[in-house]
C-alpha cells in the first residue's frame, strides 16, 4: 500500500479487450493492483492484431496491458469456466467488455459472479449501454465520435466534419471507468456487498464534451467561440496555433503580427464580432504570418504573452526540452520490439522501471502457468491443459492437431 502502490493486495481481473477497459486495467496495474488479463488462446485480445505487430504486441496492446499479467484461456469450454471462477471467487474486480448479455450467457455476469463472492466489484464496458436500441451493436470510437456529436463540433476548413485520430472516446472511457472502480474501491472499506458498474463509450464520450453539449444546448446551436481569433494559422515553414482569450489581447496581438490596423477595425472590437468575421480576419491574420518562420513568430507572440504554440509531430515533441525537463515519458524496452517504446507517466503514479513486471506488456498467455500452480494445478495437468487448447502461453505445450 501507500502512495506508490495505492491498489497493492487488489486483485483485478480484466476480461476487457480493444483500449478503452484494458487501459483502464492498466491504471489499476500500474498503482499497484494484480491484474490478470483474460483472453482467448486463440489469438488473444483483439488489439494484439490492430495496427503493425511486434511478435504478438501493437501500439494498442502495450499501452492497455503495461504492468499486467496474461492468463491465456478458453471460456468456451467448461473446463476453461471453471478455471475463471477460481479466479473469480477470491478477484476484487472483475472487469468485462463484451457486448450486453454475452458474460451472463457464459456464465460471469453480475449475478453469477456476486453469488459466489459477494464483495466483487464489477464493471461493464460497453459501447452504448446495456440497453437501447443500438445495445447490441460492435462499437468502435470512431462510430462514437459521431453519434454523440463530437465530429459534427470538428469541421475543418474544408467544410468536413472529422474524426479525431488518437481515439479520445476509447480513451476517456477508460479514464471514467478507473474514476469509478477507484471510487468503489475506496467506498468498499465501509460496505460488506461489493457493487456494479456500468460505463460505456456513449457516456464518457459525451461527458468529455460536456462544456460544448451544455453551450450548445443554450446557445440553441452552433457553441460561440469564447475566444477569437483562435486556431491555427500558416507560417513560411510550417503551422502555429493560438488563441487570443481576453479583448485587452487583441490589440497587442495585432502589433505582434504587424498588422495594428486590424485592432482599429470595428468588426473586431469583440471576441463575438471577430468570430461572426472570421471570413476577413482570418485570411488577414494568415497573409500577416505566412511570410515568416514559426520559431519568428513564436518569439513575438511569446513577448506579447498570446497563448500559442508551434505545431509538433511526436517525435519533434519527445525532444521538446520542456518535454524533457517534465519527465513526460518513459522509455520502456518491450518484448518484440528493437527499440524502446515511449510509456507517458501519469499524475501520481511512480514511473514503472524499464524492465521490471510493471513496466512490460506480457505476451499472450505469459502467465497461465503461474496463474494456474498458484490455484493448485500441477505441472502435468497444466500442460495437459495446453495441450487440450483451455489454456496457452509460450512456456506452454501447443495445443494437439
Amino acid at each position: 500500500m501507500g502512495y506508490d502502490a495505492p491498489f497493492a493486495g487488489i486483485t483485478v481481473l480484466d476480461l476487457s479487450q480493444g483500449i478503452a477497459g484494458p487501459y483502464c486495467g492498466m491504471m489499476l496495474a500500474q498503482q499497484g493492483a494484480d491484474v490478470i488479463k483474460v483472453e482467448p488462446v486463440i489469438g488473444g485480445d483483439w488489439a494484439r492484431q490492430l495496427g503493425i505487430i511486434y511478435d504478438d504486441q501493437t501500439a494498442y496492446s502495450i499501452t492497455g496491458n503495461l504492468g499486467k499479467r496474461s492468463l491465456a484461456l478458453d471460456l468456451k469450454s467448461e473446463v476453461g469456466k471453471d478455471i475463471l471462477r477460481k479466479v473469480a471467487e477470491t478477484a476484487d474486480v472483475f472487469m468485462e467488455g463484451f457486448r450486453p448479455g454475452v458474460a451472463a450467457r457464459l456464465g460471469f455476469g453480475y449475478e453469477a459472479v456476486s453469488d459466489t463472492n459477494p464483495g466483487i466489484i464489477y464493471l461493464s464496458v460497453s459501447g452504448f449501454g446495456q440497453t437501447g436500441p443500438l445495445a447490441g451493436r460492435p462499437a468502435l470510437d470512431p462510430a462514437l465520435q459521431a453519434l454523440t456529436g463530437m465530429m459534427n463540433s470538428n469541421i475543418g476548413e474544408d467544410g468536413v466534419p472529422h474524426r479525431i485520430m488518437f481515439i479520445p472516446v476509447d480513451m476517456a472511457t477508460g479514464l471514467y471507468s478507473f474514476q469509478a472502480l477507484s471510487s468503489a474501491l475506496y467506498a468498499k472499506r465501509d460496505e460488506e456487498k461489493g457493487c456494479y458498474i456500468d460505463n460505456s463509450l456513449m457516456r464518457s464520450g459525451l461527458a468529455m464534451q460536456s462544456v460544448r453539449l451544455i453551450a450548445n444546448t443554450l446557445e440553441g446551436g452552433e457553441m460561440t467561440p469564447g475566444a477569437s481569433p483562435h486556431g491555427v494559422f500558416s507560417t513560411s515553414d510550417g503551422w502555429i496555433t493560438l488563441v487570443v482569450m481576453r479583448n485587452t489581447e487583441f490589440a497587442p496581438f495585432c502589433d505582434a503580427i504587424a498588422r495594428p490596423d486590424l485592432a482599429d477595425d470595428t468588426r473586431f472590437a469583440t471576441a463575438v464580432t471577430r468570430h461572426a468575421h472570421a471570413d476577413v480576419l482570418t485570411p488577414a491574420i494568415n497573409n500577416a504570418m505566412s511570410g515568416l518562420p514559426s520559431a519568428y513568430w513564436s518569439a513575438r507572440l511569446t513577448e506579447a504573452r498570446i497563448v500559442h504554440e508551434i505545431l509538433n509531430d511526436y517525435d519533434e515533441f519527445l525532444e521538446h526540452p520542456q518535454a524533457k525537463a517534465d519527465n513526460a515519458v518513459n522509455w520502456l524496452d518491450q518484448p518484440g520490439l528493437i527499440t524502446p517504446a515511449p510509456f507517458p507517466n501519469l499524475a501520481g503514479v511512480k514511473p514503472p522501471e524499464n524492465g521490471s513486471p510493471k513496466g512490460t506488456a506480457p505476451h499472450l498467455g505469459q502467465h497461465s502457468s503461474e496463474i494456474l500452480q498458484h490455484l493448485g494445478y500441477d505441472s502435468v495437468s497444466i500442460d495437459g491443459l495446453a495441450r487440450e487448447g483451455v489454456i496457452g502461453g509460450p512456456d506452454l505445450p501447443a495445443a494437439d492437431a
